[in-house]
């Protein structure tokens, strides 16, 4: 099973914007219940190329049109770069990406808490990944 994650660079540090981030972090896991592990498989860029991966924006909300195609086919290039995950955590996600995810059979799952640490978040939400 293949999760992502969005993160800000290779310290792996949470990115709470999933349109919006710079990168996506994809583990894989293995075991069942209280004995799940995650292992780190790479870090893809997300491919957006509407929005400044320099300066990322973490609070970001969108006031375009959501029915652009130019705009849906730029969320829709992080879903196909993600293709093969089962899975992606997010903390915000607008409906074009979480579109982008479900339409290539990713399911989201919310996160609530606090930590920026992905392997500390991955635990925190594992009961979630069936």
């Amino acid at each position: 099973m293949k999760i992502a994650i969005p993160v800000k660079d290779e310290n792996l540090s949470f990115f709470p914007n999933a349109g919006h981030t710079p990168k996506f972090a994809v583990y894989s896991m293995t075991g069942s219940g209280m004995f799940r592990s995650f292992k780190l498989e790479e870090v893809k860029n997300n491919p957006r190329s509407d929005i400044n991966h320099e300066e990322p924006e973490e609070e970001h909300s969108c006031d375009h049109g959501h029915d652009d195609a130019d705009h849906i086919e730029q969320h829709n290039k992080m879903g196909r770069v993600l293709s093969g995950c089962n899975y992606i955590v997010v903390k915000k996600a607008c409906k074009n990406t979480a579109k982008s995810f479900t339409s290539q059979g990713i399911k989201l799952v919310k996160y609530n808490g606090e930590s920026f640490q992905t392997d500390s978040i991955l635990k925190e939400v594992s009961a979630k990944f069936i």
